[in-house]
């Protein structure tokens, strides 16, 4: 049996994205569910025979074999569910955290689900009757506001036009969308208007209202249309008890109010403009523990409702700092070499600590195409053009508009100093900017479950003495990455918008321990492990404490980074935050932590990093990522493989255009992301993705990755979770395993490429060689096979052993280790000598041949080893 749910309290989106996977899976009964929104209710009264949807008495008594659910990521208990049960999901929410990662889920970001299924029928090429239409529509309309909420895509217009062409009927749509209130619902809104709240958050106006309604069977949401209508508040809340728990019913008018992320933070959904959630109290509902409830929930309300509210920017929220000025007497050339170096298109001119006038790209690159001798002031956009740090966007926009400058200064308005640089780029980001993408609550709260007692405290010390040098102090990167998916490390690092040097010596002289500093690229290393006590004393931790703090702390300047050449390494110099952020691989590294005085646990995002991480995508941040750094290339692979996420369709489109830039790579590096890439759990994902994409090709054309190779590695990397294999020698292990099919000039060409050491060359070629041998082990003695085995490595040995598919072929090698090489004879070179023989060659001989015997059984106790031995001296 197959079935179609959705989730309870359903509104037309829901019931029509119900009928549309019932009209392309007919075979599936689309359950409804108890809760129907009245509307939905009414509409179903009088046309659902027609429609096909069935209820619980209808289905038979079967074993469920697949669900579909619909406008949901929640799947209700229901009997003949059984764990073989496929689960798809067709849903135009986020992913949820908690979905369970085998099933399998379709989302895609429409206004309506029910547009998902439209285009799917669409692409099938089904015709609709009127009314299949008419509630097709209904679901699009009532999700996207009638094509007016801020959610509704072009996909989501298309359908309308499609459902409209197949005749659907626009004055039920009209008639079922705005129906009147019932009675009940009336006295509901009629307590709800005399219990209304007043909250202003960054000048939005919010109105929270609750009631108790116990009686009630209607749904919320036609209380909630009437009231915004008539109040036109930019956010409306109901709260309403019922039966069932506390309903939660929002709505907005901006998008920068986002109810959707209120209805999550309470276990609900819903879009920026429209959600709903139920909250149920711990036991079974009553009057009293519902009004506790209510209680709890207001407070909560009162203290998220800042997370929820995106404030206006300003300009100086998204400018860069401490921009170059230019000189007007400077020459053209020297104005395209730093336009090069610093990668801008546009730099302010500046006279006398006033703005004259804007030189751009454009310009430059005119004037040298025509060996023009010119300089700034000859070829600068003239103007005093400048914004305020406190201007609006829409200030900046006008500005923009009028003028066609695409990079503006921004003017200190006190000292009229140029402070800053904001361009038609950064304006434009500003589209998708997420600053605080968490409350700095909960960012405190993960980090106090993350780290340690002890590196907590050291982190907090960090914080407070950056607060009192007035240095903006961050974590940023992989740290705050994991913290923000839930598998949270112990390593950080500090990132200053200030000298990192200059504060290690500070952190020096308050707590002790020494710095390690490296001038050229503004970092330092607070060494932790020297003057032991001093530092456990000054930092408040027992006694003892100090092993669990890490060995050192690193501590950077924020810098921006530019390349001379593809491939080069970074020349560096001091920059702010955001730009240190711009450097870096990819999105999901670039979000930030701050640490100083109040600021603790904000969240800053400009590149998008959590948007990216919540869509589960590797995107670099411009298009010359990969000509900067090619070893990206190798990262984004091993990123995307380890988080299951996907790599952007833009990143992968600049990656196969990069892939010649591996050729300028050296080996080292290679080697080095090769390690790395070996620590990693899924390896072998990894090499199969760096096989598909041609990466394997591209860094030296022998190498590549098969069936052969996968099997070997999988199996060998059990023996980590027994304590047979080390990570470190697992990691080897992975080299030799690899490199080991291939004819030995095959590896000579691919080690001189990669920059392989000559010991594990030779490991390699060792592997390959046991590996040719294993046929020929069962038909040796064990001394033979000692004798054979005694010049091979233990871990050549073991990676053999652990890899092999046909474990009995290895046997042998198992009681070499185990039991051959530890067998040694009871005689030794001291016994033959007191024997009167003299030392010699002959030593050696006679000792392999008493372990020989021991080995192959001839001899099974120290009286026969003295008597063979006594044969052996006769002989002699």
């Amino acid at each position: 049996m197959q079935l179609i749910l959705t989730h309870e309290q359903a509104d037309f989106d829901a019931l029509a994205s119900m009928l549309g996977a019932h009209l392309l899976v007919p075979e599936a009964y689309a359950l409804l569910p108890r809760q129907i929104n009245r509307n939905g209710r009414d509409f179903l009264d009088k046309y659902g025979q027609e429609l096909g949807f069935s209820t619980i008495k209808d289905l038979p008594d079967q074993n469920i074999e697949q669900v579909y659910l619909v406008d949901t990521q929640s799947l209700v208990t229901l009997r003949g569910l059984t764990e073989n049960t496929k689960i798809c999901v067709i849903d135009h929410h986020p992913r949820k955290k908690q979905s369970n990662p085998e099933w399998e889920m379709i989302l895609e970001t429409t206004g309506a689900c029910s547009t998902l299924l439209v285009e799917k029928m669409q692409d099938a090429g089904m015709p609709l009757a009127n009314l299949e239409a008419t509630m097709l529509l209904l679901g699009i309309y009532e999700d996207t506001g009638s094509l007016g909420y801020s959610n509704t895509t072009p996909r989501d217009v298309r359908a309308v036009a499609f459902l409209l062409e197949q005749g659907a009927d626009l004055n039920v749509v009209s008639r079922y969308l705005n129906p009147p209130l019932t009675n009940i619902q009336q006295q509901l809104y009629d307590r709800l208007i005399t219990k209304l709240e007043s909250h202003t958050v960054e000048g939005y106006t919010i109105l929270v209202a609750s009631a108790e309604a116990f009686d009630l069977n209607d749904e919320i949401s036609s209380v909630a249309h009437k009231l915004r209508d008539f109040l036109d508040p930019d956010g409306l809340i109901l709260l309403v008890s019922t039966k069932q728990g506390v309903r939660m019913v929002a709505r907005s008018t901006t998008d920068n109010l986002d109810v959707g992320r209120l209805a999550r933070h309470f276990n609900g959904g819903g879009h920026k403009r429209a959600s709903s959630a139920l909250i149920r109290p711990e036991d079974k509902p009553t009057s009293e523990n519902t009004r506790v409830l209510m209680q709890q929930i207001l407070e909560e309300l009162q203290r998220f409702l800042p997370v929820v509210v995106t404030p206006e920017l300003k300009v100086h929220q998204i400018m860069s700092r401490d921009p170059l000025v230019l000189d007007p007497a400077m020459p053209a050339q020297e104005a395209a070499r730093l336009m090069n170096r610093y990668g801008f298109e546009g730099y302010p001119v500046v006279k006398d600590g006033k703005i004259i006038g804007l030189l751009t790209r454009r310009n430059v690159d005119r004037a040298l195409s025509h060996n023009l001798v010119k300089n700034v002031e000859d070829l600068m956009e003239a103007g005093e053009i400048r914004v305020f740090p406190d201007d609006s966007l829409a200030r900046l926009k006008e500005i923009m508009v009028n003028t066609g400058w695409g990079q503006v200064p921004v003017v200190d308005a006190e000292s009229g100093e140029v402070i800053g640089i904001v361009t038609r780029t950064d304006l434009i980001g500003t589209l998708n900017i997420n600053e605080n993408p968490l409350p700095p609550t909960e960012m405190v709260e993960a980090l106090n479950q993350a780290l340690t007692t002890e590196r907590k405290t050291l982190l907090l010390a960090v914080a407070e003495q950056a607060s009192l040098q007035k240095l903006p102090a961050y974590i940023v990167g992989g740290f705050v990455r994991d913290l923000l998916l839930k598998r949270p490390s112990q390593d950080f690092d500090i990132v200053l918008e200030g000298d990192a040097i200059e504060f290690a010596d500070h952190l020096v002289n308050t707590y002790g321990g020494r710095a390690v500093v490296h001038k050229r690229f503004g970092t330092a290393k607070w060494i932790l492990t020297e003057n032991r006590e001093e530092i456990l004393q000054k930092l408040g931790i027992a006694d003892g404490g100090l092993g669990a703090l890490p060995e050192h702390l690193d501590l950077i300047s924020a810098r921006t980074e530019f390349y001379d050449h593809p491939a080069a390494l970074p020349v560096v110099e001091r920059s702010s935050i955001k730009m240190d952020l711009h450097r870096r691989d990819f999105t999901i590294n670039t979000i930030a932590l701050r640490l100083d005085g109040e600021h603790f646990g904000q969240i800053f995002d400009f590149w998008g990093g959590y948007d990216d991480l919540m869509q589960k995508q590797i995107r670099v941040l411009h298009a010359l990522s990969f000509v900067d750094d090619a070893t990206r290339m190798l990262r984004a692979v091993r990123f995307a493989e380890r988080f299951d996420f996907e790599i952007e369709t833009r990143t992968l489109s600049l990656l196969n255009a990069s892939l010649p830039l591996i050729d300028q790579l050296s080996g080292a590096r290679i080697q080095h992301e090769f390690d790395l890439i070996f620590q990693e759990g899924k390896v072998t994902q990894i090499m199969q993705s760096l096989q598909n994409l041609g990466i394997l090709a591209a860094i030296q054309p022998d190498l590549g990755w098969s069936l052969v190779q996968q099997q070997r590695v999988q199996s060998t990397a059990l023996h980590v979770e027994d304590n047979s294999l080390s990570l470190k020698d697992l990691q080897t292990a992975i080299w030799l395993l690899w490199l080991e099919v291939y004819p030995f000039q095959t590896i000579t060409r691919i080690a001189k490429r990669l920059r392989l050491t000559a010991r594990l060359i030779e490991r390699i070629k060792l592997t390959a060689q046991l590996r040719e041998l294993l046929p020929m082990v069962h038909q040796l003695k064990p001394s033979q096979i000692t004798q054979t085995l005694a010049g091979y490595p233990e871990l050549v040995i073991q990676t053999v052993i652990f890899s092999n598919e046909d474990q009995g072929q290895v046997q042998p090698l198992r009681e070499y280790l185990d039991t051959y090489r530890q067998m040694r004879a009871y005689t030794t070179g001291e016994d033959l000598k007191a024997r009167g023989l003299p030392p010699s060659p002959r030593y050696e001989l006679i000792l392999s041949e008493l372990n020989a015997a021991w080995l192959d059984g001839k001899v099974n106790s120290y009286e026969e080893e003295v008597a063979l031995l006594e044969q052996l001296l006769k002989a002699e």
